[in-house]
C-alpha cells in the first residue's frame, strides 16, 4: 500500500469514527425532534462512503506518490521526500517547460527518474559559463543549486558536452532523420535536467527523454518510452507540504 492509499484510508476511517460518536442532542418531552441518530449518521456515512470512492479512483488512476531517493533534486526536492504526481495530466497536454516531470529514462534503471523539463522540440539549447541559454535567452532558475560546471551546446544532431558528442550506442541521441535541424531538439524529445546540476544523472549523460513512442537509440533504443507524470506537491513530510512550481 502507498503512502496515499494508507493516508486515505486513516481519513476515511477517522472521519466513520466520529460520525459513530456523535450521539443525539436531549431535548424536552413534546419537542420537534427532528431526524434521529440513526439517520444523521447515515447520512454522514453515505457522504464518507462517496469520498471514499472518489480518493480510490483518485489514487487508482490519476495521482500515484514518488518517493525521491537521491539528491539530484536539491533544493527543490529533498532527500525521502513524497510527492503527488498527476499521472492523467500529460494524456491530454504536452509537458511544459519548467515542469518537475516523473519518467523512466532512456537508460537501464529500476525505477523512474524526476528531473526538470528544460528543452522541448523544436528549442536550441546551450550551457555557457554556468548560463543555460533556451532559444537564445538566458533561463532565469532560482530553482537550481548551482550553475552546471561544463558547456553544452545542441548542434551537428547531437549534445556536445565539454566539446564530445554524446555516444549514441550509450544516450538516447536519435539519427539524423528523426531531426528537423541539427541544433534544435527533435521532435518527441526532451532535455532534462536535475537542479542540483553537478550532481545529476541526467539528459546532459544520457540524451533525451521522451514523452511516447519508443526511444530512438542508447541501450533502451526499441523500448518503450513514455512520461509517467506531473510532480505537482510535495506532501510529507508536513513541514515541507507545499505546491511545486
Amino acid at each position: 500500500m502507498t503512502p496515499l492509499e494508507l493516508l486515505a484510508l486513516i481519513c476515511i476511517f477517522a472521519i466513520v469514527r466520529v460520525a459513530i460518536s456523535i450521539k443525539p442532542t436531549p431535548v424536552a418531552a413534546g419537542a420537534d425532534t427532528g431526524p434521529s441518530a440513526r439517520t444523521v449518521i447515515r447520512e454522514y456515512l453515505d457522504a464518507f462512503i462517496v469520498a471514499g470512492l472518489v480518493a480510490l479512483f483518485l489514487i487508482t488512476f490519476v495521482i500515484r506518490t514518488f518517493f525521491i531517493p537521491s539528491g539530484s533534486m536539491i533544493p527543490t526536492l529533498q532527500i525521502h521526500d513524497v510527492l503527488l504526481v498527476n499521472e492523467f495530466e500529460y494524456r491530454f497536454t504536452k509537458p511544459a517547460r519548467e515542469d518537475v516531470v516523473v519518467f523512466p529514462p532512456p537508460i537501464e534503471s529500476p525505477n523512474d527518474f524526476i528531473k526538470r523539463l528544460i528543452g522541448a522540440p523544436g528549442d536550441t539549447l546551450r550551457i555557457h559559463d554556468g548560463i543555460v541559454y533556451r532559444n537564445g535567452v538566458a533561463l532565469v532558475e532560482p530553482y537550481e543549486a548551482q550553475k552546471p560546471n561544463y558547456e553544452l551546446q545542441i548542434r551537428n544532431y547531437n549534445v556536445y558536452v565539454d566539446g564530445t558528442p554524446l555516444d549514441p550506442t550509450l544516450a538516447n541521441i536519435p539519427p539524423k532523420d528523426k531531426w528537423t535541424a541539427p541544433d534544435r531538439i527533435p521532435d518527441g524529445c526532451y532535455f532534462m535536467m536535475g537542479d542540483n546540476r553537478n550532481n545529476s544523472e541526467d539528459s546532459h549523460i544520457w540524451g533525451f527523454a521522451q514523452a511516447d513512442g519508443t526511444f530512438l537509440a542508447g541501450p533502451l533504443k526499441g523500448q518503450k518510452a513514455s512520461f509517467t507524470g506531473h510532480a505537482f506537491l510535495i506532501f510529507w513530510p508536513l513541514d515541507r507540504l507545499h505546491i511545486l512550481r
